[in-house]
C-alpha cells in the first residue's frame, strides 16, 4: 500500500510540474551558426511552428563568422536573460561547444542541438557530451554518398574530383566529406585528387579551387559541401572560363546557386530541409515540457537533389533557402 501511495503522489507531482509548464508562454531559444540563408530558413520555419503552438521565439543574434569565438559571447547573453525555457543551436564546433553547452544545461535548460552535434552525436550513450535531448538534422554521410553517386553519373565513371570543405571540426560538414570519399570508392576509375578547408569565407573557397584548377588541369569535377564552399567553387570556376567543361555539385539550395543552375552553370545541388528541422526543434520541446514526451536522440529530416530537369518543377520551389 505504502509503494501505491507513493508512486502515485509521484504522478501526481510530475502532473502537477506539467500542468504548470503548460499555463505558461513557453519560451525558447535559437542560436544559429552564422548568418545565412540555410539558418535565415531555419528561423523561419521554427518561428512558424513557434506561432502554431502559442511559444516565444527568441533568436540570439546572428554571427557575422564560423566559429565558437563568435557564437559562445552572443550564446551566453541569450540564456543570461533568466528566462529561457529550452535552447536549440547549431554548435559551431564538435569539441568546444560542450563545456557551454553542459554548463546551460546544468542550470536547468533543455538542450537540442541542430543541424550540427557535439562530438560523434551519439547521445545514447554515457558521455560527457550526451545530455541534450536530440540531434535534428540531416544524414551528411548518406548525403555524401549521394552527391558522389551524382557526380559520378555527370562524368560517366571516370576522372579527378576537388572537394571544397569548410571546417576540420565540425560534424555537418565532415560527415559530407567523409560520405563523399566513401561514395567516390566505389568507382574505381574516379579520383579525389584534393580536399581543402574555407573556413565559410567564400573568397577563400574561390582562391583554393582556382588554385586547385591551375595545379591540376585535369580535374572534372568540384564539390563544395555548404553555401560558402559551394559559391566559392562555382566563383572559381565561372572565372576560369570552365563551366561546362568541369561539373560542379553543390550543397545548399540559395537563390544564387538555384539561379546557376537554372542557367546551366552548375549540375547539381543537394538541399537540406532547414525550415523543418527549425519546426522540429520546437514541436519536440514543447513536446517534452508540456507533455513529458521522450525526445529521440536522432531525428533526421530527408533532403531534395535539384537538377536542371527539376529545378522549374511547382513541386521543387518549397526546398529553396529563403
Amino acid at each position: 500500500m505504502k509503494r501505491i501511495v507513493i508512486g502515485l503522489l509521484c504522478v501526481c507531482l510530475l502532473l502537477s510540474f506539467v500542468a504548470g509548464v503548460s499555463a505558461k508562454k513557453l519560451k525558447f531559444a535559437f542560436m544559429p551558426g552564422i548568418a545565412d540563408p540555410f539558418y535565415f530558413t531555419m528561423e523561419k520555419g521554427a518561428q512558424a511552428m513557434a506561432d502554431k503552438l502559442g511559444v516565444e521565439l527568441i533568436v540570439g543574434e546572428f554571427p557575422k563568422a564560423w566559429g565558437p569565438e563568435y557564437q559562445v559571447p552572443i550564446l551566453k547573453a541569450l540564456v543570461a536573460r533568466g528566462d529561457i525555457d529550452l535552447l536549440f543551436t547549431a554548435p559551431t564546433s564538435t569539441e568546444a561547444l560542450i563545456p557551454v553547452l553542459k554548463e546551460i544545461y546544468d542550470s536547468g535548460i533543455p538542450v537540442i542541438t541542430v543541424d550540427t552535434y557535439l562530438k560523434d552525436g551519439d547521445y545514447s550513450k554515457p558521455s560527457n557530451y550526451s545530455f541534450p535531448l536530440s540531434y535534428i538534422g540531416t544524414d551528411n554521410f548518406l548525403g555524401g554518398q549521394v552527391v558522389a553517386g551524382a557526380m559520378a553519373v555527370l562524368l560517366g565513371g571516370k576522372g579527378k574530383v576537388f572537394l571544397e570543405n569548410t571546417n576540420p571540426d565540425v560534424s555537418s560538414v565532415m560527415g559530407r566529406e567523409n560520405g563523399f570519399r566513401a561514395g567516390i570508392e566505389i568507382f574505381p576509375e574516379m579520383e579525389l585528387v584534393g580536399v581543402e578547408y574555407c573556413l565559410d569565407l567564400q573568397e577563400t573557397a574561390a582562391a583554393q579551387v582556382s588554385a586547385a584548377l591551375q595545379k591540376d588541369p585535369d580535374i572534372a569535377g568540384v564539390f563544395g559541401v555548404n553555401v560558402f564552399s559551394a559559391q566559392g567553387a562555382y566563383q572559381a570556376i565561372a572565372s576560369a572560363g570552365l563551366v561546362g567543361a568541369v561539373k560542379i555539385a553543390t550543397w545548399d539550395a540559395t537563390q544564387t546557386l538555384i539561379e546557376a543552375l537554372r542557367k546551366g552553370e552548375i549540375d547539381l545541388i543537394l538541399a537540406q530541409m532547414p525550415a523543418e528541422m527549425g519546426a522540429l526543434c520546437v514541436e519536440w520541446g514543447y513536446k517534452h515540457l508540456t507533455e513529458g514526451a521522450e525526445v529521440p536522440k536522432k531525428i533526421i529530416p530527408g533532403f531534395f537533389v535539384f537538377t536542371k530537369d527539376n529545378v522549374n518543377d511547382a513541386d521543387a520551389q518549397q526546398y529553396i533557402y529563403k
